[in-house]
């Protein structure tokens, strides 16, 4: 079976790991805010707190932002359902945000629509969470000043998007957004096994993260309501998590980001040869637009089905019928079965709804070998005509 995506592993990683293994910390030493700070080199971002999971970055994000039961966060309706999630986790209501019908990212006009109706209705999101799906950044700067005009925080779920670029610089830097979060889960540009960032540009905000991905205890005299009983003291000033990430993950973290231009470099290579060999079937890809590079996290093809004799779940059943490991990034979050049951300010998702029918994701990651990306280009021929 040649899968949707895969982590490459080298001898280098293993020895980092080792690394640690032997050391004396393997949590809450050095390898952490060594990746930290690794990922703020590349990135541009001035603090990084690393934490156990993309979905984590997320949370906390909306922690630190103080969201509560009284806000509103949206987000788009189609990606995976911890860009809602993290709202509901700190009691928020939610609402999607339809897609864009060439690049799959969420919409500017439909978001102006929306903001519009919203403020009129008292209703305006506290947060919009603003996905860059499948590596390919979303029309930022828009979106960024949209959220400026109605005083609305910017996370950037950045989970598909290290190593992409937008206008000359890396996903992640924070310039116009308040938040980006990343997620090191294997099948993205870097693995640490499971884990995710916060990254921002605002002091206070990260140091809110770092206390709560950790308790919400400090060590710190300046932040604590009384003072210290002695040099063994801290205090519990939040209600907070165990969300750190070991320093096994972080070593690993840091010795694949080394690569990580490469791996950027790799896909890119790879999905122009999909869309040189594939450009004469009745498929649609991912628009990208002057001035934005994609890390190309996922690959995704849309069928149209129209002037294809075979439907959408006959083709992807062939497809895994031949071996091949393709999935479908995503169902609209609003049809997952913990959703159906709210009240969504937003019924208007005519493209999220027309990419459900279409969308499949074959496989990309840079370890795919030339013979296994000439199978994939075949069967889809074969299958597709």
């Amino acid at each position: 079976m040649i899968p949707y995506g895969r982590q490459d592993i080298t001898e280098e990683d293993i020895s980092a790991v080792i690394g640690v293994l032997k050391s004396d910390f393997l949590t809450q030493g050095k390898a952490l805010p060594t990746f930290e700070n690794d990922i703020n080199q590349y990135t541009g971002a001035k603090y990084s707190i690393a934490c156990n999971s993309g979905t984590s970055a997320l949370h906390l994000t909306c922690r630190a932002i103080n969201l509560s039961s009284e806000d509103w966060l949206w987000t788009s309706a189609i990606t995976f359902a911890s860009s809602a999630n993290c709202g509901l986790l700190c009691g928020a209501k939610v609402d999607f945000v339809d897609i864009d019908s060439d690049d799959w990212n969420l919409s500017v006009e439909k978001l102006k629509e929306r903001l519009v109706i919203a403020e009129k209705e008292n209703k305006l999101p506290k947060a919009l969470v603003l996905v860059h799906f499948c590596g390919l950044p979303a029309k930022l700067r828009e979106i960024s000043n949209l959220c400026k005009k109605y005083n609305i925080y910017l996370i950037e779920d950045a989970a598909h998007a290290l190593g992409a670029s937008y206008g000359g610089s890396k996903i992640g830097n924070c310039k116009i957004s308040d938040f980006a979060i990343l997620s090191f889960h294997p099948v993205k540009s870097i693995t640490t096994g499971e884990g995710g960032m916060v990254l921002t540009n605002n002091h206070t905000f990260a140091e809110r993260v770092r206390s709560l991905r950790s308790h919400g205890i400090t060590r710190e005299p300046s932040s604590m309501t009384q003072k210290p009983h002695g040099p063994w003291f801290n205090e519990q000033i939040d209600l907070g998590y165990n969300y750190r990430m070991t320093d096994i993950q972080a070593a690993l973290g840091s010795s694949q980001l080394k690569r990580l231009d490469s791996y950027i470099s790799i896909r890119n290579q790879k999905s122009e040869r999909y869309r040189k060999e594939l450009e004469d079937l009745p498929i649609t890809f991912q628009k990208i637009n002057d001035g934005l590079y994609s890390s190309y996290h996922l690959f995704v093809i849309r069928l149209e089905i129209e002037k294809i004799r075979k439907s959408h779940q006959e083709i992807y059943s062939e497809l895994l019928d031949s071996n091949i490991g393709v999935n479908l990034h995503y169902m609209p979050v609003y049809k997952h079965g913990y959703f159906k049951n709210m009240k969504f300010i937003n019924t208007d998702f005519d493209q999220a709804e027309q990419y459900y029918k279409e969308a499949i994701t074959i496989p990309m990651y840079p370890t795919l070998k030339d013979s296994e990306q000439s199978y994939v280009i075949e069967k889809l021929r074969e299958i597709i005509k």
